[in-house]
């Protein structure tokens, strides 16, 4: 059995991410999209952005483009539908609007290379899934297109598929403690300590940093972000305060004034790991103060994907790169897609 059937019985969405430009991204979309073929899964495809361009746009190197097989469906704005190398049946305009033009789901009737589009707004992308299931697709991937990380985000999707590789550094080590971590923020644990603190912080558009006691009491403080404020956080950590959300970035500044105990005293509480912005580094040396962080949702990784190659020249040797990368991460399939 292929890795996208596998996927396929497990999910119903899946968001594929780069750690980074040239990281394989395009390449792991392509991979899974051939797999699908092979494994006669219906696929549908959409973007966070646009993508399926020959040429990325920012670095002027060469990308690989998206080719769909007769069957799959997939959404374009009008602007682009024309510039399909494919035959595309519009089955639906939608009421999602690009920066260029309407976006349509399509069915692929002849196949060939389309230039894939879709919303920015996570919101929006987990609609416009439900929208392509009612035309009988068993899988939706979503190509995060602009921002390689904000994809993540577990309202857009099951499970990820995270791209890495040696475009992250010269150094093979790094590379694998870099993306080390990032698996290790996805999968922070979520919060279960008090049902009720959960249900206050998951209210709609709920975005005041807020502490709470011993006994799930909140103080509600006047700020919507934490950046800057960690002097104020800290001036509003009492004895009996245990924790503290956090509704926008997690950087070093949001902890930098907090005093050693009240860093050890309290728990923080984010949404999701994506608002985590604290290097490798840094996280393990505020871990080792004290620091302790959980999620509303956490990010499940369905697996990794490796590119040994560099568009600035070097490369690594693919069969290690998987070994080393297996080893660090033990639970998560590891596979370089253009072996």
């Amino acid at each position: 059995m292929g890795l996208l059937r596998d996927l396929s019985q497990k999910y119903k969405t899946l968001s594929i991410v780069g750690m980074a430009k040239n990281a394989g991204k395009t390449t792991a979309l392509n991979f899974l999209i051939e797999e699908a073929m092979d494994e006669g899964v219906t696929l549908g495809v959409t973007s966070t952005g646009r993508d399926g361009e020959t040429q990325d746009l920012v670095t002027g190197t060469e990308k690989p483009r998206v080719y769909l097989d007769q069957g799959s469906l997939v959404t374009v704005p009008s602007q682009l539908y024309e510039l399909a190398d494919a035959g595309l049946e519009i089955l639906e305009r939608t009421k999602y609007s690009t920066a260029i033009g309407e976006l349509l789901i399509c069915r692929v009737e002849d196949a060939g290379y389309v230039q894939v589009a879709g919303p920015v707004i996570a919101a929006e992308t987990k609609k416009l899934c439900r929208d392509m299931f009612r035309y009988g697709v068993d899988l939706v991937l979503i190509d995060g297109a602009i921002d390689r990380k904000s994809v993540a985000n577990p309202e857009t999707s099951d499970a990820i598929i995270l791209s890495t590789g040696a475009v992250l550094s010269r150094s093979l080590k790094n590379v694998v403690e870099e993306t080390a971590h990032i698996v290790e923020l996805y999968e922070l644990p979520e919060f279960r300590e008090n049902s009720a603190i959960s249900e206050f912080l998951q209210k709609d558009n709920y975005e005041h940093i807020t502490v709470f006691d011993s006994e799930g009491r909140p103080t509600v403080l006047d700020l919507i972000t934490g950046l800057g404020a960690s002097g104020e956080i800290n001036d509003a950590i009492k004895e009996d305060t245990r924790y503290i959300f956090i509704p926008g970035a997690m950087t070093n500044s949001v902890v930098a004034d907090i005093s050693l105990k009240n860093l050890k005293q309290v728990e923080f509480i984010l949404k999701d790991p994506t608002r985590i912005f604290i290097s490798k580094i840094d996280w393990g040396r505020l871990r080792k103060k004290g620091l302790k962080i959980k999620v509303l949702k956490n990010i499940e990784i369905a697996a990794i994907t490796v590119n040994p190659w560099s568009p600035k020249g070097y490369s690594f040797d693919s069969d290690l790169l998987i070994s080393e990368m297996k080893e660090a991460l033990t639970d998560i399939p590891v596979i370089d897609v253009r072996r």
